[in-house]
């Protein structure tokens, strides 16, 4: 049988730590093609590049997988140039990551990591975003292995249901903390509150830096927030139909005279 076909990208470039620990793993698992980011895009959500050219030249990082391709575009260009133009057949499986900081909560909505991911679910490839809770660029990802592993083999073993996939975030531990396991949970009801700092640049121009804090509103311990702050590995899936269903009775019912 033919090792399972396993595309992996990310938002924080080709060269960061937590994608070449991802290849690493992966390798195991099957035969990897590597499409990502040729510097960082963090925070650029399901853009996608119309208005400017898109280059994707094969490289060699560090001869961690069969294929590797740095691309000039956003994380979701890279999934749709993989599957529509650098792929002989379709990938069994899309892996993203491993994001360098949270995608829990909120932040999903904005992050690149977790838009890749959800691309390949909208191209029907079974596929997962990991993110480990911390920012630094040296970030220790042995303690997120196990468990990368582990939601890995699930997916390739069981599959995802149509149109899903997994948001999976690994807490940061100290040195005399364990991560207790792993708990599906739902997103939780947090946001950031927003400050923009106005400065002035040498040449007097104005410009500002984005700031804030973020805030969870959630006090419920069936979700991700919860899960992360008590040394749990949260998996939250995701669904790119954002209809809200809840609203179409009521909506209906206002707007039926307009019929």
């Amino acid at each position: 049988m033919k090792r399972p076909l396993i595309l992996v990208t990310n938002d924080d470039g080709i060269s960061a730590l937590g994608i070449r620990n991802l290849i690493r793993i992966m390798n195991d698992f099957g035969d990897v093609v590597v499409v990502a980011p040729d510097g960082p895009q963090s925070g650029m959500g399901h853009a996608i590049t119309i208005d400017s050219t898109l280059r994707c030249d094969k490289i060699v990082v560090d001869k961690g997988s069969q294929r590797e391709y740095a691309c000039s575009g956003t994380p979701v260009d890279c999934v749709k140039l993989a599957v529509n133009q650098l792929l002989e057949r379709k990938p069994d499986l899309c892996v993203s990551g491993i994001n360098h900081g949270s995608n829990s909560s909120i932040n999903v909505i904005y992050s690149g990591t977790m838009s890749a991911a959800v691309e390949g679910a909208l191209e029907g490839i079974p596929s997962i975003g990991f993110s480990l809770l911390d920012y630094t660029h040296d970030a220790d990802f042995s303690e997120a292995e196990i468990y990368i592993r582990k939601v890995t083999q699930s997916v390739l073993d069981q599959g995802m249901d149509k149109g899903v996939c997994l948001n999976v975030n690994i807490p940061k531990i100290k040195e005399d903390q364990v991560i207790k396991g792993i708990k599906i949970c739902r997103q939780s009801n947090a946001n950031w509150e927003e400050e923009f700092d106005k400065r002035i640049d040498p040449k007097g121009r104005v410009y500002y830096w984005l700031t804030g804090k973020f805030v969870n509103y959630d006090k419920g311990t069936d979700t991700d927030e919860w899960a992360l702050a008590n040394h749990y590995v949260s998996i939250v899936p995701v669904q790119f139909d954002i209809t809200a269903y809840s609203s179409i009775s009521s909506l209906s019912r206002i707007f039926s005279n307009y019929e």
